[in-house]
């Protein structure tokens, strides 16, 4: 279980290594030439946000991992690739400066480790600890995966509307991943 786990690790901290190379300082002096860069910083904000999320629920989830299994194997290998998607997304909607195609396709790919987190949960549930206390977990992190899933198909149209409305999405499902235990915890847990 170790091995699966530092592999993810190390092709986790590799995607947030391309994505802050994407950040090139300007060459003229003077903070004045940072401004023009916002899109591309704001970008790897909302990207490093959205990974820091999947390392977290990673480590989480693997706490209850009982063996490993071809599924798992392969779940996870498809969580790394959706994840690796993320680099190329964040540096096209930050060089595009939010353009609505450019968004489409960064919440097009904000959906693929989504929907393989999903299924490596279910292959852990299924096959990692039935204590209590995984299954709580389990209960309460599939309700909010589906939540959050939700909240990024809605920003698919919202995009349409507006790319910031669209991104808005994307950075209410951080949030809401971010946030200790809250109300909305507690709303997954009935």
């Amino acid at each position: 279980m170790q091995r699966v786990e530092a592999f993810s690790d190390g092709v986790i901290a590799i995607i947030i290594t391309i994505m802050v190379l994407e950040l090139h300082a300007p060459e003229e002096p003077g903070l004045i030439h940072l401004l023009p860069l916002w899109p591309v910083f704001l970008a790897y904000v909302l990207s490093f946000a959205y990974v820091a999320v999947y390392w977290v629920n990673h480590h989480r989830l693997f706490h209850h991992a009982a063996r490993i299994t071809n599924a798992l194997l392969w779940s996870n290998i498809a969580l790394l690739f959706a994840l690796s998607l993320v680099p190329f997304a964040t540096a096209h909607l930050g060089e595009q400066e939010f353009t609505r195609e450019a968004t489409l396709l960064y919440m097009s790919i904000m959906l693929l480790p989504s929907f393989a987190y999903t299924w490596l949960q279910r292959v852990i549930r299924a096959t990692g600890s039935q204590e209590r206390a995984a299954r709580e977990y389990h209960r309460r992190t599939i309700r909010k995966g589906v939540a959050a899933t939700i909240v990024y198909v809605a920003g698919l149209p919202l995009t349409l509307v507006s790319p910031w409305l669209g991104l808005g999405c994307a950075a209410v499902v951080a949030v809401f991943w971010f946030l200790p235990r809250s109300r909305l915890d507690d709303l997954f847990a009935r």
